[in-house]
């Protein structure tokens, strides 16, 4: 669960605290209170701790003037903001309120000063540096908060001097060391939190003397284990209890731990290694279920059903929230469904089949079915069919079993739910026709994307339809007419019917719906779009991979993406300057037929991450504004007709990581800037233009990058030899992907969003997160490939084509993870590197049509999955190593130097003689021979492979870690393994 979701639980569970200072705690954490409350009008502070507090800004960065008001000239500092004082300890500073202020800096030892100090939060602010030792003096403390900083070192002993205080708050920091023990003896400490931390060892047992505890967070605080769990017992006022993260594989008889918190409201335990447990409760508590626990989260344990034993007794009437996420669990047992306060259930990313009927069937058991608001099973391997058993949950409100294997025909009960607000069925097998019943729905969100459903309810059936404000169709079976009932929606803010087998024209009325956001994308739409300027637009436009023609009309000037790639779209461009908002993200135009320049109105643009302009006409020069998109991660200019140099303001575009200006005009000496300023590119691709000049040192500095492409320009000069401080070629093991760029629309404006996020308190769910993942045309193996989702596992060099001389250098070899490298059509000299064999990843190497001269290295043997060689036309001399690798490749791979001489070529070297064809008497003892070793390689390859699926069918755990693996490597194998099994074959055919 969200941090924003515990909140909205846990500070009802804190409103039930007795003790008024918990209760006050709970108020001041409102920003809006902090700056106002904290003011004594009637009261005038000493001039010391006036001193103390200025000293204590001195200190500090203050980016946003939250201490503006703390004036020198100013003699009572009672009046400032975050400042409070009492009149009974005779006008001096109790209260220190700074949360979120914005502060950057270490905590000046002046506070000391402030003897009467009571209450102290610097929370959510930048502070650093160590807990100073004055903060032990401050007798008089209640209130300790120092959380959400980046605090280090070691928690202080002397916090345990502080025996007034009731609430200590260190969470979110990067305290190291073990818990020191001296926190027990805080006896009236009502509130810890030390979670997120990176601390080690024990959960000091004397925690038990903090028997006022009434919260207890150590959520992840760092690789801390319990050694007994008795202390816990003690704390009989304890109401929330977080220990996620901290094992508990060696703590029997925990459920009667837990069970003696009589007061206990809210229990997490996710990541605590509880399926190790054998003893997890005494037979006294088996049938017992009278646990006070409201929320109950058990995430990530790798559970089995077999915890359902344990479970019940910690499963009492009060329960409203409960979290089985990301376990091993094949179904849930009926007394979950007799729950008569259940409101959430959460049944995510569990890894083992489970039947849905079956698992809808016992959760509508009893009561449940009636109190059930939230059902989220995502990614949960459930089969079988939706039944009408869902009709028995009147009370749900929010439905999502995306990512399932559900399938069957949806039923017809599930649209007479008339609490039902949110359907999210997405990424299953469903299938038949949409119903005509999704008219009487009350849903304002409907997501049935990813299924093979078709049929298009009629206009007369959505004319009742009053609620829906999102709906998401994509890839269903709408076509091929355009869907007329779209318009019936009045409240439609929200839609996508991309891939939907559309082949239409879009009717005129349907551009008058108020959406904020539209995805068309990949069907057959054809016609012009109309003026959209005073539409609602704000967030999505996506009408890319159709056929819509004519220029692009005016479009609304606050939207965060649009995308209107690979259409037919003619004119300029002049229309991006209606963006004055400054609100766009995401600008995808490539694949059209627009021209003319780009306009020099780019300053608007300070977010967007992604422009893709590739595969248009435009001409002219880039302009200087482009600049300005200091946020630029993709710039993507792809053949069209620009020309020119480089603008110096390129270097301004500091977070930019892909700059692709291939097959265009442009021309004079590469910014030596492009080097010292856009340190974060992996891509760097400039071929087919008019560069000249050499190739800049600066490029050295380049980290990050993985993929150089300078093909077919005029550069002159040597190749530098620095180019082995690219250490993203360097770099061994498996690295993400750099290619895949996200980014965010702004929130959902649909009135039932902010309803939900009130009702769930979750409203991260709601935001809109896309992803671009970068792409391009790259020479692979003689020919041109476009690389898209695999150009991030892609390391090439490509400097061919231009009038490079001088030497290859040797530290190119150093280069180990280099999977391609092209120096062809240049006046390279000398020999080829003897070391170059190091370079045993390299797939493709293409050196022909140089000046090299001598020989072919015998170093080459060991690129065993080099796959494509070329090293004709050159000067070279000898004999071809003999390895399998090397003779495996057509003799044009050799062509074009006299000297060369092998059995793969007309010219023999001395010695070569032509093999030997075995007499007819071997023929069938081969025949015998090869027939043996197909059936033992045949039986050999079945038995593996029954071994290795039978493991991962057995073993849950390993099945959902394998797939999730073979998901990130698959592109990366491809690349490997590939060209390893070719050679096999070659070597298999000879």
């Amino acid at each position: 669960m969200s941090q924003a979701s515990f909140g909205v639980f846990s500070s009802r569970i804190c409103s039930n605290i007795s003790s008024s200072i918990v209760v006050f705690k709970a108020n001041i954490a409102l920003p809006a209170l902090i700056f106002h409350l904290h003011k004594a009008p009637l009261t005038s502070s000493s001039g010391g701790e006036r001193d103390a507090l200025l000293q204590f800004k001195a200190n500090l960065q203050d980016p946003y003037g939250s201490l503006s008001t703390w004036r020198p000239e100013d003699d009572d500092c009672c009046q400032w903001i975050g400042v409070t004082c009492d009149n009974q300890t005779g006008h001096h500073v109790t209260v220190l309120n700074l949360y979120d202020a914005g502060l950057v800096g270490e905590i000046s030892h002046s506070l000391a000063n402030l003897s009467y100090l009571s209450y102290l939060d610097l929370s959510s602010n930048s502070f650093h540096g160590t807990i100073p030792t004055f903060i032990g003096s401050l007798t008089e403390l209640t209130d300790l908060h120092l959380s959400h900083n980046s605090f280090h070192g070691t928690i202080p002993t002397f916090i345990g001097s502080l025996t007034e205080l009731t609430d200590l708050r260190l969470s979110h920091n990067s305290f190291h060391g073990t818990i020191p023990r001296s926190i027990g003896s805080l006896t009236e400490l009502r509130f810890l939190d030390l979670s997120n931390n990176s601390l080690y060892g024990t959960i000091p047992p004397e925690f038990g003397n903090l028997t006022n505890l009434q919260y207890l967070s150590l959520r992840y605080v760092g690789r801390c284990s319990v050694e007994h769990m008795e202390w816990l017992s003690h704390l009989s006022h304890l109401k929330v209890l977080r220990m996620d993260g901290i094992s508990l594989a060696k703590q029997n008889h925990w459920v009667d731990v837990i069970l003696s918190l009589r007061n206990l409201s809210y229990l997490s335990l996710d990541g605590c290694e509880l399926s190790q447990l054998i003893y997890p409760y005494s037979s006294s508590f088996l049938n017992s279920s009278s646990s006070s626990i409201e929320y109950l989260s058990l995430q990530n344990n790798n559970l089995t059903s077999s915890m359902y034993g344990w479970l019940y007794p910690l499963t009492g009437n009060k329960l409203r929230h409960l979290d089985l996420s990301s376990n091993m669990l094949d179904g849930i047992p009926k007394y979950l469904g007799n729950l008569s306060s259940l409101y959430n259930l959460y049944f995510n990313n569990n890894s083992d089949v489970v039947n849905f009927p079956s698992f809808l069937y016992n959760l509508s058991f009893g009561c449940a079915s009636l109190t059930l608001r939230s059902l989220y099973a995502e990614r949960s391997q459930f089969t079988g069919s939706l039944s009408d058993d869902i009709q028995k949950f009147s009370s749900l409100i929010r439905l999502n079993l995306s990512d399932n294997h559900i399938n069957g025909t949806i039923s017809e009960k599930l649209w007479e739910l008339s609490s039902l607000k949110h359907i999210d069925l997405s990424h299953n097998h469903l299938s038949g026709a949409i119903s005509e019943n999704i008219g009487n729905s009350k849903a304002s969100i409907i997501n049935l994307s990813k299924n093979p459903l078709q049929g298009v309810p009629s206009t007369d059936h959505m004319s009742n339809q009053s609620s829906v404000t999102y709906i998401d169709l994509n890839s269903c079976k709408l076509g091929p007419h355009f869907p007329k009932w779209i318009q019936m929606l009045k409240k439609l803010n929200e839609l996508d019917i991309s891939n939907t087998s559309i082949s239409d024209t879009v009717p005129p009325e349907f551009w008058n719906i108020h959406l904020s956001s539209l995805n068309l994308s990949s069907n057959n739409i054809s016609g012009e779009v109309p003026d959209l300027s005073s539409r609602d637009f704000s967030k999505t436009i996506d009408l890319s991979s159709n056929s819509f023609s004519g220029p692009i009309p005016h479009l609304p000037p606050h939207l965060a993406s649009l995308n209107l790639s690979r259409n037919k779209f003619s004119g300029g461009i002049s229309f991006i300057c209606q963006f004055v908002d400054g609100f766009l993200q995401f600008l995808d135009l490539s694949h059209n037929f627009l021209s003319g320049q780009l306009p020099d109105c780019l300053w608007h643009f300070k977010e967007l991450k992604v422009l893709n302009l590739g595969h248009n006409s435009l001409s002219g020069r880039l302009p200087p504004s482009i600049g300005s998109l200091i946020n630029l991660e993709v710039l993507y200019l792809y053949k069209n007709d620009l020309s020119g140099q480089l603008p110096l303001s390129l270097k301004n575009c500091t977070s930019l990581s892909f700059l692709n200006l291939g097959a265009n005009r442009f021309s004079g000496n590469m910014p030596a800037s492009i080097g010292e300023n856009l340190s974060g590119l992996y891509g760097l691709i400039l071929r087919s233009n008019n560069f000249f000049g050499t190739i800049p040192l600066h490029l050295c500095q380049l980290p990050n990058l993985q993929i150089l492409d300078f093909s077919r320009n005029n550069f002159h000069g040597s190749i530098p030899s620095c180019l082995n401080n690219l250490t993203r070629m360097v770099q061994e093991g498996f690295l993400l992907p750099p290619n895949v760029h996200p980014f965010t629309t702004r929130w959902s404006s649909c009135g039932c969003l902010d309803y939900l996020v009130g009702l769930f308190g979750n409203r991260n769910e709601e935001r809109d997160d896309q992803e671009y993942v970068a792409h391009a045309m790259i020479e692979w193996q003689g020919s041109e490939c476009e690389f898209t989702s695999n150009l991030g596992l892609l390391k090439a060099i490509d400097l061919s084509s231009n009038n490079l001389t001088g030497h290859i250098p040797h530290e190119l070899t150093n280069l180990h993870e280099l999977l391609a490298l092209n120096l062809s059509n240049n006046a390279l000299l000398g020999e080829i590197p003897q070391q170059v064999g190091e370079m045993k990843n390299l797939v493709a190497l293409d050196l022909s049509r140089n000046s090299l001269s001598g020989g072919i290295p015998s170093s080459m043997s060991q690129m065993n999955f080099l796959g494509y060689l070329d090293v004709s036309c050159n000067n070279l001399s000898g004999r071809i190593p003999s390895s399998t690798q090397l003779q495996s490749f057509q003799p044009s791979s050799y062509n074009g130097n006299a000297g060369l001489c092998g059995l793969l070529l007309t010219t023999k070297c001395l010695g070569d003689e032509d093999p030997k064809i075995p007499p007819p008497v071997g023929e069938s003892d081969t025949d015998e021979d090869w027939g043996w070793f197909c059936i033992g390689g045949g039986t050999g390859f079945v038995t593996g492979f029954w071994i290795a699926c039978g493991a991962l069918l057995l073993n849950r755990r390993g099945r959902h870690a394998f797939f999730h693996l073979y998901d990130n490597f698959k592109d990366w194998v491809y690349v490997k393994v590939v060209v390893f099994i070719a050679k096999l074959r070659r070597i298999a055919h000879k």
